[in-house]
């Protein structure tokens, strides 16, 4: 490799790419389908339909990685080691969209929003970016552990099971249902038991299983003693690995099923306005807009990140391209049914831990994700990894976002400027209010939920007007960009 060429430019020969980017793809597969299969039961869609949405989405995935790390054109493409997948911000308004019109009348009006969206944050982006200079490291390493800390949930939940749904911690009373369906039966007389409570009050099964949680610590060991003692290529795909051995294990104890496989189908084409043309109603294009700022502030995040990982110095036109990608890809999502896009905070994990950054092991990734669309039967092999396999390693992961934040707060000063630590201490303090207390909006308008739902945003905002509270706006972009750069070399 020529010393003139960059890390994050360099060209690593096909196998490595194949297996690298088949890492990325592992490693964001859950997040990426877990959207369009909540929105998908949402709208009442048949099984059929569902598995078109998440089709439609992991194509969609892949051309859009494909813009963002490949560039398009001077106005599309960050350039850096960057998967784009569907943000969960967008869930909840879509889901209340979905609950009061189903079908395929309430798929055209998602879609319209989506694509108005689109349009709207492309136009924005270039104004987004300009914010930069209010983004120096105090602020940037605070939101980064921010992001680390909170992805640390999805990690956990991998792991153990999620708060809600079929592995929830608690299940109502076998014996209180029992009751219940023997006593809607005509006719019936029963009299309620004891203690009836028709609420979750015992002890999951399916929760914190045993066997699951040994798969996971099964697939950290393994990641960490591939990272120890493992040299150069084998050393970079530690996850890839720990997974594939975590997936060996878990079907070998009859944990990973392959009966989607068989019923999916080889081939299917994924075809733009598959239900019908779009509605475009304002408010909801509004609603969707606001969504896609909240968005493209924490995508600011992740490309500083990405920065400070790569050692490639991110301006404000840098920016304002991958922001604009954001909204691109949201206007491609909206076309071709499905959601809006934004890059993924697990993927800058995995740049941390493998060191690779170079942004084709992510165009590797996107191509691998074109064809998962295009082949049904290898989009369903890949969804029946269990989440356990991949909990291990996400906490090596999302872990390895945090430390990036932790290490560029390294360089800050903190002796000289106390301040400084007031703003990381209450930012983070209040980053963490969405993760320890979800509920804590239920008395709130429902209006500002989409924006005070994310951790990570209100870190953000925090971060950035406790700053500029103590310490103003004084730096200029370049040389808060040079001074987030050092951060790392100290």
């Amino acid at each position: 490799m020529s010393s003139s060429v960059h890390p994050v430019d360099e060209r690593l020969p096909t196998g490595k790419l194949a297996a690298l980017g088949l890492q990325h793809v592992l490693v964001m597969y859950a997040g990426a389908v877990a959207v369009p299969l909540i929105v998908g039961r949402a709208l009442k869609l048949s099984p059929e339909h569902v598995s078109m949405l998440i089709s439609a989405d992991l194509f969609c995935c892949g051309i859009v990685t494909l813009i963002q790390a490949l560039g398009a054109t001077q106005w599309f493409g960050i350039k850096l080691p960057v998967m784009m997948g569907v943000t969960f911000a967008s869930v909840a308004p879509m889901v209340t969209m979905a609950n009061v019109s189903p079908g395929a009348e309430g798929a055209q009006l998602i879609f319209g929003s989506i694509i108005g969206a689109g349009v709207i944050s492309i136009l924005i982006a270039p104004m987004i970016s300009r914010l930069l200079r209010f983004f120096p490291p105090v602020v940037t390493g605070t939101i980064i552990a921010v992001i680390g800390i909170s992805l640390m949930r999805i990690g956990i939940n991998w792991i153990f099971g999620n708060p809600v749904g079929p592995t929830a911690p608690s299940v109502v009373d076998p014996a209180y249902l029992k009751w219940l369906a023997d006593a809607s039966a005509p006719g019936s007389a029963l009299p309620p038991p004891k203690g009836l409570a028709l609420l979750p009050t015992v002890p999951n099964p399916r929760y914190a299983d045993l066997t699951g949680v040994g798969i996971a610590a099964l697939v950290l060991v393994a990641i960490l003693l591939i990272a120890k003692y493992a040299r150069g290529f084998i050393a970079n795909i530690s996850v890839l690995l720990g997974i594939v051995l975590g997936a060996v294990v878990a079907a070998a104890l009859g944990l990973m099923h392959f009966d989607k496989v068989g019923q999916a189908a080889w081939v299917d084409i994924v075809l733009p306005f598959h239900f019908g043309m779009p509605r475009f109603d304002p408010v909801l294009i509004l609603t969707m807009s606001l969504i896609m700022v909240v968005v493209m502030i924490e995508s600011t995040g992740m490309f500083l990140a990405l920065g400070e990982m790569t050692g490639r110095k991110v301006d404000q036109a840098d920016l304002a391209r991958g922001l604009r990608t954001d909204g691109l890809g949201t206007l491609i999502g909206g076309i071709f049914n499905t959601f809006p896009y934004t890059s993924f905070s697990q993927n800058v994990g995995l740049v941390a831990v493998t060191g690779v950054r170079s942004r084709y092991v992510c165009v590797a990734g996107g191509a691998i994700l074109i064809v998962l669309g295009l082949l049904p039967k290898m989009a369903a092999l890949v969804e029946s990894l269990p989440t356990v396999v991949l909990g291990g390693a996400g906490l090596v992961m999302f872990g390895m976002v945090a430390a990036t934040g932790i290490r560029i707060l390294g360089g800050v000063d903190f002796k000289t400027n106390r301040h400084n630590a007031l703003v990381v201490a209450i930012s983070i303090g209040i980053g963490m209010i969405p993760l320890i207390a979800p509920n804590f909006k239920q008395w709130m308008p429902h209006a500002i939920h989409p924006v005070i739902e994310s951790g990570i945003l209100l870190a953000s905002i925090s971060a950035v007007l406790l700053n500029l509270f103590f310490n103003g706006a004084r730096e200029d972009q370049a040389a808060t960009i040079e001074a987030a750069r050092q951060a790392e070399a100290h």
